[in-house]
């Protein structure tokens, strides 16, 4: 199937999607948030405990996970829940669909092109908010700090890809808001607790092996573990060394499986569109 698609015509669909983010500033509203608060938690991170100013790069990237968990799954869920059913309210996508292109391709364009827009905004907030603090910054900072970036962007496409499905299946754009603040809801704030609650509930049972797995089930937590074991000293302040396997410590072992979050809803979307 892939081999058949016209690639021309998704760079159409995708640069729509593109400008129309452009257009009503959409990428420039969300890069401001984000370089705010990453300048606000790089200058101010330690202010409990009675200091200002820049500490180092893993103690603002810790910092950061906990805010980008929230909110860069919101933002994608936003972004992308009316992306099929609002064309289908509002009459385009028939149109759009008695025209010689494919639904794979349409799907496609409309998600890279809304990919486009998060990574864009992602990108430039964060690196514009820790630009006042390059000058302290050595090669293997600003290394990791891309790695967080990356890997920031990575699960805002996971998202985006959940946002994507649940338009195709949803009836009205007014259902397909609530499913997706829903799963959001269900992936950054009831997630972990159901799995602490489970913990407690097994009296220390269920083994590192089981725990790491089920953390597996959700985006933000294999987030949260590629930035955790990129750095020894996050490790520390999160106290996970311990308790994971070996196995599910491996960056490319944690990459791949946010792959598999990116490309498993985008898969089923497309069957569901079909």
């Amino acid at each position: 199937m892939l081999l058949r698609v016209e690639w021309a015509q998704v760079r159409v669909i995708a640069g729509n999607e593109w400008r129309e983010r452009i257009r009503n500033w959409w990428v420039l509203a969300v890069a401001v948030i984000f370089a705010l608060f990453a300048l606000a938690i790089a200058y101010f991170g330690s202010a409990q405990q009675g200091s200002v100013g820049f500490h180092g790069i893993d103690v603002t990237i810790a910092s950061l996970v906990s805010l980008v968990i929230y909110l860069v799954p919101l933002i994608a869920m936003i972004l992308g829940y009316d992306a099929i059913v609002g064309e289908r309210e509002r009459g385009s996508l028939e149109l759009l669909l008695s025209m010689p292109i494919t639904r794979f391709e349409i799907l496609l364009g409309k998600y890279l092109g809304l990919s486009a827009a998060l990574a864009c905004a992602t990108a430039v907030g964060f690196g514009a908010g820790l630009l006042p603090m390059a000058s302290q910054l050595g090669l293997r900072d600003f290394y990791h700090y891309a790695g967080f970036v990356f890997s920031a962007i990575l699960m805002g496409m996971a998202f985006l890809s959940l946002s994507l499905w649940l338009s195709v299946v949803a009836q009205d754009r007014m259902r397909a808001s609530g499913m997706a603040i829903g799963t959001w809801f269900f992936f950054v704030l009831v997630f972990d607790l159901l799995l602490m609650g489970l913990l407690v509930l097994s009296k220390g049972s269920l083994g590192s092996t089981v725990f790491a797995s089920l953390l597996m089930l959700n985006p933000a937590d294999v987030f949260r573990l590629l930035n955790i074991f990129s750095s020894q000293q996050v490790q520390t302040m999160y106290g996970l060394a311990t308790v994971m396997p070996d196995g599910l410590t491996n960056p490319m072992v944690l990459m791949g499986i946010m792959l598999g979050w990116i490309i498993v809803p985008f898969l089923f979307a497309n069957w569901r569109f079909k």
